[in-house]
């Protein structure tokens, strides 16, 4: 039997632990001594190359506070109420997008045609960021999420806080309806407990992950229904199983070669151990990077039983895709709504949808951190 955590190398080359059985990660997910800070942030193991996740934090005393007062801000944002509200408008743009695809007759790039525009006109709205500038900020997202090259991500990382700081400067003098300026708000009414930077940090961060893991999803929603197309009938036929396959979109890995092997590094969700941790049996020191197998996870035996690989009717399917805990992800309702609305809107407007190559030719976009393909051509 292996034993629960084990010994690893990561993207960057740097030594590491990984842990992937459910039970574990899901306790390591909400346990507050693995985190994203290091006391000695240059000596520590690296993720990757990227600025983004690629490195711990310095230790701030703060932390805790900053990170309660962040989500205690956003919540009211991502709430069940204000998503029902946003359903209609995500719904019209959805529509809008699909009658475009139509349009322009088959086969296109679904990825540039949906995947990216949807998200990213939706999160525009929620920041109040305006969508015209939607080819700089993707480009300045890919470059920020490269695993490889640390300039690449640093020059994307520095341009992403610099647009968004130009950005969070207007809103002090002409505020809207949107998360930045409530933030701006917040940062009036207690300027040293939030600064106009953080309030930029925050905003681009945001704008990164409010977009890019959805786009994401989205590519490997398409991939799976349309490689497995007796559950892409299925699902057309009976409409109400559409929460239940988003539910398997999100636990289910994209379907696309790629290039490793078993040798190779391992990926996972990085966080830096406080203290000194006992995981069945094996001590992970303090400072060591931990690996959160989130995917392996997600496919261990626990959870899908006797049922492996892709299961539009699994029920329950409580993955840890969007996390387990404190930290749980504060998007997942809108990333939820942007994939129910699409796939259900899609199937019942192309009901042939289809890759127009063969699923080994897709490019997955492995140097990035939030993965994906691209392009993802498609026929109906």
């Amino acid at each position: 039997m292996n034993p629960t955590a084990q010994r690893t190398t990561t993207p960057a080359g740097d030594p590491a632990w990984l842990v992937s059985d459910y039970d574990t990660v899901k306790r390591l997910l909400a346990d507050p001594r693995l985190g994203r800070s290091h006391a000695d942030p240059d000596a520590a193991s690296r993720y990757s190359e990227s600025m983004i996740f690629g490195r711990p934090y310095p230790v701030s005393p703060t932390e805790a506070a900053d990170h309660t007062r962040m989500r205690r801000l956003l919540a009211p944002w991502f709430s069940a109420r204000r998503m029902e509200v946003l359903r209609s408008r995500v719904q019209r743009l959805a529509d809008q997008l699909l009658d475009d695809l139509a349009g322009g007759g088959a086969p296109a790039d679904f990825h540039e045609a949906v995947s990216f525009p949807l998200p990213a006109l939706v999160i525009c709205e929620i920041l109040g960021v305006p969508y015209a500038d939607r080819e700089d900020f993707r480009r300045w997202s890919d470059d920020a999420a490269d695993m490889t090259d640390q300039a690449r991500s640093f020059s994307g990382l520095a341009a992403l806080w610099q647009y968004m700081t130009g950005l969070v400067t207007t809103k002090l003098d002409d505020p809207g309806d949107d998360v930045l300026s409530a933030l701006v708000t917040a940062h009036r009414a207690d300027p040293e407990d939030l600064t106009l930077d953080g309030v930029a940090q925050l905003g681009a961060a945001l704008l990164f992950a409010g977009h890019e893991t959805t786009v994401a999803a989205i590519d490997t929603g398409v991939v799976l229904l349309t490689t497995h197309p007796a559950q892409r009938d299925a699902l057309r036929r009976d409409p109400t199983l559409v929460p239940d396959a988003v539910e398997e979109i999100l636990r289910s890995a994209l379907p696309v070669p790629l290039e490793h092997t078993d040798s190779g590094p391992s990926h996972g969700l990085a966080r830096w151990a406080s203290a000194d941790l006992d995981v069945d049996g094996i001590t992970i020191p303090a400072g060591d990077l931990v690996l959160l197998g989130l995917q392996q996870a997600n496919d261990d035996r626990w959870l899908v039983g006797d049922r492996p690989g892709f299961d539009i009717a699994r029920r329950p399917n409580p993955h840890l895709t969007f996390g387990h805990g404190p930290r749980f992800c504060l998007g997942a309702p809108l990333a939820r709504l942007e994939l129910q609305v699409l796939i259900g809107t899609l199937l019942d407007r192309f009901p042939a949808l289809a890759l127009a190559v063969p699923v080994g030719q897709l490019q997955p976009r492995t140097t990035l951190l939030t993965g994906g393909v691209a392009p993802l051509p498609v026929t109906w």
